[in-house]
């Protein structure tokens, strides 16, 4: 038998371009910030991580668009 791991990524667009990245995986959602190497957490629902993520922008930013690759 062989184990068979899906992994599914979405992109966070803001306007000036890519802002960070969520991949979920078996550890739940993994949140990625554009620049950084260390990921700044991970949550246990997309919308957490779409939070987590938007709250790591600058004050006043928009929510990014967030487009799964």
């Amino acid at each position: 038998m062989s184990d068979t791991a899906t992994r599914r990524l979405w992109v966070a667009y803001g306007p000036v371009g890519v802002v960070g990245t969520i991949q979920k995986d078996a550890e739940g959602y993994s949140v990625h910030m554009t620049g950084k190497d260390e990921r700044l957490g991970v949550y246990p629902s997309m919308d957490i991580a779409k939070s987590a993520l938007h709250a790591h922008l600058k004050p006043g930013s928009d929510r990014p668009e967030f487009r799964e690759h």
